[in-house]
């Protein structure tokens, strides 16, 4: 039987650092694939003259799995966002972003465990009519929602709250004042919901689920929503259970996965051994499940988790004074 083969991008900054972390748990657990690795962000663009080679978009397409480290898109300059473009690229529509309590965290709540489910290629995210005015006073951009991708993203958030056995799925909205595009988007998704009875549905304003949100998160179980909503959404759920570094990110279409660790290159900690390597470990452990292999998926959660509660070598986020590779030592022990 050949090996899976998984395209790697190590990204900026602490990236390499967090992604070598990560594949060095993945080994140890047995998964046994092979590495491809390719070349995005400021790295590709000093090495390559441009921020997303061909060669790591070929990459990408062959191998149909990727794990990635964060990426810098330089300010300015006419750049487009990486993250934005690979989505675009290989039709990657569903952005799921889980968040899940580990004792031993920062995080002010306990018990947290929420599914945002972000469209990922329409809305305000998709960059169509961008102008701004000759004398700089005025600048317009579209939103388009179309049917067909209201009911891929709410047809994915129902299968996988069923899937994972869970119990309400809240379509998030503003179709109170964006009466078009958010409410085109509310009305397929309830009509998507009147085919999963067995699955409680509900509808939220945007502004008010943010609200609830940090008064009771625990009313939360699986969330849907448009791009832009999705995205503000996700951090601010990230919050909740002790901050970006433990919250990864997986974007999911038809042909491709990319998995992700969703916060920044943090420039002014790389190369110094400082980085919390959990948002990618997460992140490779949605891509186990993605690939079926739930087994090794969770003998890395379970050693994870041990880790954070008893502060064995955890890094500065998490309250110790260690290092990302310390960290990941003592991920290792446990497996």
């Amino acid at each position: 039987m050949s090996k899976r083969t998984i395209t790697v991008i190590p990204g900026d900054g602490i990236g390499p650092s967090i992604i070598d972390s990560a594949l060095k748990i993945l080994d140890k657990v047995g998964c046994d694939f092979e590495y491809e690795f390719a070349d995005a962000g400021l790295v590709a663009l000093e090495k390559h003259g441009e921020l997303l080679p061909q060669q790591t978009l070929d990459l990408i397409e062959k191998n149909k799995i990727t794990l990635k480290g964060p990426l810098t898109t330089p300010v300015g300059g006419g750049f487009t966002s990486i993250n934005v473009t690979l989505r675009k690229k290989f039709s990657l529509y569903a952005n799921v972003r889980p968040v899940h309590s580990f004792k031993g965290t920062q995080a002010r709540y306990e018990d947290i465990d929420i599914i945002t489910i972000r469209e990922n290629t329409q809305g305000m995210y998709s960059g169509l009519g961008q102008t701004v005015s000759e004398d700089g006073c005025t600048a317009e951009a579209m939103s388009v929602i179309t049917r067909e991708g209201a009911e891929k993203i709410a047809t994915f958030a129902y299968e996988l709250a069923r899937n994972e056995n869970r119990k309400k799925v809240t379509i998030v909205h503003k179709a109170n004042i964006m009466k078009s595009t958010s409410g085109l988007f509310l009305k397929v998704a309830k009509e998507v919901g009147e085919k999963y009875p067995d699955i409680e549905t509900e509808e939220m304003i945007v502004d008010a689920t943010c609200m609830k949100l940090v008064m009771n998160p625990e009313n939360f179980d699986v969330i849907v929503t448009t791009n832009l909503f999705g995205d503000i959404l996700s951090d601010l759920c990230a919050g909740l259970v002790g901050g970006l570094g433990m919250a990864p990110g997986a974007n999911i279409g038809k042909d491709a996965a990319i998995f992700e660790a969703v916060h920044g290159s943090a420039p002014d900690i790389a190369g110094q051994n400082l980085a919390n390597p959990t948002s990618v470990i997460l992140a490779s452990i949605q891509m186990l499940e993605h690939l079926g292999m739930a087994d090794k998926a969770e003998k890395i959660r379970k050693a994870v988790a041990d880790v954070i509660e008893s502060g064995d070598r955890t890094t500065r986020d998490l309250g110790g004074s260690h290092g990302t590779t310390d960290f990941t030592d003592a991920v290792l022990e446990r497996l």
